[in-house]
């Protein structure tokens, strides 16, 4: 199994509230490689979600260019995404208990989920899959007699039950003590590792963040930041605007001026001091 690609630009999310246009992604591109694990991080509001749902083809791009693998999301048919997201991408939604029927037991949530697969697809057995996540000893517990983190593990098993090439998780370390946050972010990482799935996931928790080795923090819609292993860097936008990460532009008023040098190939950014200041 290979992970899927997932590449976008000026990508644009418009919905209507209150009989108003409300821009949820201005302009967003993103390019992540094949078996890549990526937290999207940034304020409640700052379209994150919005972001992970057009991957997963629950919204439909307003505008702008969204591919994942060969997929053209931007201009398939309902029935090609549900196609899609019945093989190639697993989607973990907020809360575990959206993601489960909750009177299956685990094993027989891993058989459900994998009922929409296409018949010549070749599937892992929900043992397996369960083992991945290390829930092989409750494959067949009642859902009610699980902990928290369990039910969570379980709800991502569902999400990789097809054993996709993405996988999309929507805060899924949320709500959980730190051993079951870390439980769950190992297994995750352990899936990544092992299957070479790219995994794109929320996450609100910068102890998450910083485990994670890329993250992309998004504000007002638009790419504010990149992380590398911790280390926050500015991201220059396709239209040549900068962005700064959040640190940086909270030390810098709206209006403050910036010099921009260059010397020996190297960038600096200084402020300038400005009459009357």
């Amino acid at each position: 199994m290979s992970g899927l690609a997932i590449s976008t630009s000026g990508l644009v999310h418009i919905y209507r509230s209150q009989g108003h246009d409300v821009a949820a992604l201005s302009g967003i591109g993103i390019s992540v490689r094949p078996g890549e694990l990526v937290g999207l991080l940034g304020p409640s509001g700052a379209g994150k979600s919005t972001l992970l749902q057009l991957c997963g083809g629950l919204l439909t791009p307003s505008a702008g260019r969204l591919h994942i693998g060969d997929h053209n999301v931007a201009t398939m048919t309902e029935a090609e995404l549900d196609r899609m997201r019945a093989a190639d991408v697993g989607i973990v939604l907020q809360g575990a208990g959206r993601n489960l029927i909750p009177y299956l037991t685990p094993v027989d949530n891993i058989r459900y989920a994998q009922g929409a697969a296409p018949r010549d697809r070749d599937l892992p057995s929900p043992e397996e899959v369960l083992e991945l996540v290390g829930l092989a000893q409750q494959a067949k517990a009642p859902l009610g007699s699980l902990t928290p983190g369990q039910i969570q593990l379980c709800a991502v098993a569902v999400g990789i039950a097809t054993f996709p090439g993405l996988l999309l998780a929507d805060e899924p370390t949320s709500q959980l003590d730190h051993q079951a946050r870390d439980e769950v972010l190992a297994a995750i990482s352990t899936i990544n590792r092992t299957t070479g799935m790219t995994v794109l996931l929320i996450t609100h928790d910068p102890e998450v963040a910083a485990a994670l080795p890329r993250t992309i923090t998004i504000r007002d819609g638009r790419i504010a930041s990149e992380g590398r292993s911790g280390e926050e860097f500015a991201v220059v936008a396709t239209d040549g605007s900068l962005p700064l990460p959040p640190h940086v532009a909270d030390l810098l008023p709206p209006g403050t001026l910036l010099r921009v040098t260059t010397e020996n190939g190297e960038v600096r950014l200084s402020p300038v001091e400005q009459e009357g200041s």
